[in-house]
């Protein structure tokens, strides 16, 4: 088929791969030939904390993406263009430098990034160029899926069973660069610098870091095979910190780095060769494909509750609240497991699933804070954080989300220490000041005796915080709470 373009431009965003990337393929199959960009957006970078981590992942990313797209070719002169400044500007006017006929990308579904495309695209739109965009991120996307009345879902288990009744062959093959990668176009010369360093970008190296992240493309192959050898027992040991349970593909599929085709196909064969570990890491997918569809149809929960008499919620608010929220963030609550969560995400920025669960229903259940500072404090920490995931999964701790849980469902932090660390592991890892506790002290050494926390070296109040609040009585506060917004005694 003769292309449709003579000079396109491909720019990548949320997918740094060559490997089955839908926007690289319907690029090079409609023009003659292809350039690629990325571009460090100024817009999102400078908000950043300056030692931000996901910076130097998506340099490796980028760093990594140059190398793979001269392979690809199998021209020296290909490579990737790499910009540092407003998108908005940038891609218009490499557009126009290039004489590009058409930029391509794969869809972006949060508001910031969607109002960004509309201004680019009316700017291209101004010069004759077109902006083509495509499915990638997601399975389904928007309204691709529907309940029989024709609306967006907003319970999990119909859109589940939907999704899983419609997915086939078409919706996960892969898509193959390698039979047209002869269109990427060599480089001008004078675009063939290298990507930047962290200092060109104004950001600052640090060792706080993830243990086990592999970065790039081809770090997501590792970890998702060394995932893959102990997928079977997931649904076991997914709820534990202290084992390796969970996929950590989380960084991976936020950035592209791997395709969440791949990732769905090789849950669906492993289920459906028996599979239960395979079987629920396939339904923690799906809730990733629910929140992005909840945040397309229903762009509110950006900033509200998806149930909007939850946003008539009195929490606390005043020095005492904004005290507990920085005892919170800096895992000084007197609670063990909560705290070791915290710093877990303060040190390498990730949070095992269960423990954002866990740390998000004490700051909205126990302190009474409103679940958007918590919301806000985990976008600008966690590695993997997605709007999506991160407000779907906030919404939910708070209740006040489609499919949440129950108002009244609350965690004992106490309870759920014992349960899920229930020999101290994951706690003595990150809080060890309280490694000398016995077992079955460690989850709540306010009730230790003085000379249990002597022989431990423990003062409470100087080496660990006492608790800032009792559950049995913030419970009951949160109850009357939520049951007055909800009974509409308000």
């Amino acid at each position: 088929m003769e292309p449709k373009f003579d000079t396109g431009l491909m720019w990548f965003r949320r997918d740094l791969r060559v490997t089955d990337n839908a926007a690289l393929c319907m690029a090079l199959q409609a023009c003659r030939q292809v350039h690629c960009v990325f571009v460090f957006d100024s817009q999102i970078l400078e908000p950043l904390e300056r030692t931000d981590r996901r910076i130097g992942f998506i340099l490796d990313a980028v760093r990594e993406l140059d190398a793979s797209l001269r392979e690809l070719s199998g021209d020296p002169g290909v490579g990737l263009i790499v910009r540092h400044g407003l998108a908005t500007q940038e891609i218009v006017a490499l557009a126009r430098t290039l004489q590009a006929r058409a930029v391509f990308a794969a869809r972006d579904y949060e508001p910031q990034a969607q109002a960004r495309d509309e201004r680019v695209r009316a700017e291209l739109a101004g010069i004759g160029v077109g902006l083509h965009t495509c499915k990638d991120h997601v399975i389904f996307e928007n309204r691709e899926l529907l309940t029989q009345s024709g609306t967006p879902y907003s319970v999990f288990t119909p859109y589940r069973k939907r999704w899983q009744q419609q997915l086939g062959a078409p919706v996960l093959q892969a898509h193959d660069a390698t039979r047209c990668a002869t269109a990427l176009a060599p480089r001008p010369a004078a675009m063939r610098q290298a990507p930047p360093t962290l200092s060109d970008l104004g950001f600052l190296a640090t060792d706080l870091h993830e243990p086990g992240l592999a970065t790039g493309a081809s770090g997501a192959q590792r970890m998702l095979r060394a995932f893959l050898d102990r997928i079977d027992t997931y649904h076991e040991t997914r709820d534990f910190p202290s084992i390796a349970g969970p996929s950590r593909m989380g960084v991976h599929l936020r950035f592209g780095t791997a395709s969440i085709r791949q990732l769905a196909t090789q849950a669906m064969h492993r289920a459906a060769q028996g599979s239960e570990g395979a079987a629920v890491w396939l339904s923690e997918l799906i809730w990733r494909d629910f929140y992005f569809q909840i945040l397309a149809n229903f762009p509110h929960v950006a900033e509200r509750s998806f149930k909007s008499s939850y946003d008539a919620i009195d929490w606390e608010t005043g020095e005492l609240a904004q005290s507990r929220f920085r005892a919170w963030c800096q895992g000084r609550t007197g609670y063990p497991l909560v705290d070791a969560g915290m710093a877990q995400l303060n040190q390498t920025g990730y949070m095992h699933n269960r423990l954002r669960m866990v740390t998000g229903s004490f700051l909205v259940k126990d302190l009474g804070i409103d679940w958007r500072w918590g919301e806000r404090y985990f976008a600008s920490r966690l590695n993997d954080f997605d709007l999506a995931a991160n407000n779907g999964g906030w919404q939910w701790v708070s209740s006040s989300g489609c499919d949440a849980q129950p108002y009244f469902r609350i965690f004992n932090p106490v309870s759920q220490s014992e349960r899920f660390d229930n020999q101290g592991r994951f706690i003595r890892r990150y809080l060890p000041q309280l490694a000398a506790l016995p077992d079955k002290l460690l989850h709540a050494p306010w009730t230790a005796r003085p000379v249990d926390l002597q022989h431990a070296g423990i003062v409470l109040g100087l080496s660990y915080p006492a608790p800032i609040v009792l559950h049995d009585q913030a419970r009951a506060r949160t109850l009357l709470r939520y049951a007055s917004v909800k009974h509409g005694l308000r």
